[in-house]
């Protein structure tokens, strides 16, 4: 029988190596190496316990820790769903030391997949050997939305996989249009650390294509006083995790996501939702060639207490060109729903899992985090 072994920015581990961590003098590593590997190890030396660290993109990252029980049963449900089979190969190229990432290799390893581990960067198609076959991958919508623009051949190696997973972030206009003329099933993943990984999908393209989540199998929702999504089963440890995640409860296993209740800002006495507004901003500049990141947000207003406004990521727009985004988001949104100044950021500060920090960008910019 042919030994197990692993793919890690193109240098070949095998199991038994990595199990011993036999490999450390002879083998250089850099930092990310070392750290994926010492995941890689522990899992295969049966560790139950795993600490780790949430990515921080809604507030201040906190350490946990998981069960082997809730990864492993999160990891089983995904196989089972995607129909993932010993040999398949899959592209990991998600921060290992945050959830999305570790999940991705304890699904290899559970489903004895070819895994092929990469850096975490925006493209990661460049990284991956030339020609490989790949059946499986999981992207944050800024790697997948690059792929497609910077790829020639995106799509025609895309559509070779089995499925992809796309989630950390909303999937914007443009990248869904793009995902529409994709054959591979998408599924846009809605999760935490807290539930290891995703505890639901939607299907993003084919005649299939749903507004609404899926729960997996197993798996319990409700929702609390305000409104807001609470999860239970055992990738929770059967306890009951209450979010701040305002969902639409259609069935007892399908969500409609509304937004999160901290993003709803009031202005005039009016209740906005923040993510409503984003979505028509992402269609107002759907248009431009390569459309700018941007957040929306609140700052104080001496008529309104808040105020909408629009942060973009880049150098500003020419006259014409904003004249144009805002005539086209008159046209999406109502008035109090209007961004009243639009600021601009030379870059955005990042989590390390790659999402947006609004609130580190905010303080770049001298602007209040309300």
């Amino acid at each position: 029988m042919a030994e197990k072994f692993l793919l890690l920015n193109g240098k070949k581990f095998y199991y038994d190596e990595i199990s011993s961590y036999s490999f450390r003098n002879s083998i250089p590593l850099n930092g990310y190496e070392a750290k994926t590997l010492e995941f890689c190890r522990n899992w295969l030396n049966g560790v139950q316990e795993f600490p780790i660290q949430t990515s921080g993109s809604t507030g201040a990252p906190k350490h946990i820790s998981l069960t082997r029980k809730q990864l492993e049963a999160s990891a089983a449900r995904t196989i089972k769903l995607l129909h993932l089979q010993p040999g398949d190969s899959t592209l990991i190229c998600l921060n290992t030391e945050y959830i999305a990432g570790m999940m991705m290799l304890v699904r290899g390893f559970m489903a004895e997949l070819e895994m092929i581990i990469v850096e975490p960067i925006s493209n990661p198609l460049t990284l991956a050997p030339e020609g490989q076959k790949i059946d499986f991958a999981s992207f944050v919508p800024m790697q997948l939305q690059t792929i497609l623009q910077e790829t020639p051949e995106a799509a025609t190696i895309l559509n070779h996989m089995k499925a992809i997973l796309v989630g950390g972030a909303p999937v914007g206009f443009t990248l869904q249009r793009d995902i529409l003329l994709l054959d591979v099933p998408v599924y846009h993943t809605y999760g935490m650390t807290e539930t290891a990984s995703h505890v639901a999908l939607r299907l993003l393209n084919g005649p299939k294509a749903a507004d609404y989540y899926e729960v997996l199998q197993g798996v319990e929702i409700g929702q609390d006083h305000r409104g807001c999504l609470t999860i239970q089963g055992d990738v929770t440890n059967n306890e009951r995790i209450v979010t701040n995640d305002l969902v639409e409860l259609l069935t007892p296993t399908r969500f409609r996501w509304i937004g999160r209740v901290d993003n709803t800002i009031n202005t005039g006495g009016v209740k906005v939702q923040t993510e409503k507004v984003e979505v028509a901003i992402s269609e107002a500049l759907a248009d431009m060639d390569n459309p700018p990141r941007f957040f929306v947000a609140a700052q104080p207003d001496e008529l309104l207490g808040e105020k909408i406004v629009l942060v973009l990521e880049g150098e500003k727009m020419t006259d014409e060109a904003e004249l144009a985004f805002q005539e086209k988001l008159r046209a999406l949104l109502r008035k109090f729903e209007m961004p009243k100044e639009t600021y601009y950021a030379a870059s955005f500060s990042e989590t390390a899992t790659g999402k947006i920090s609004r609130q580190r960008t905010l303080q770049k910019l001298g602007l209040e985090t309300l």
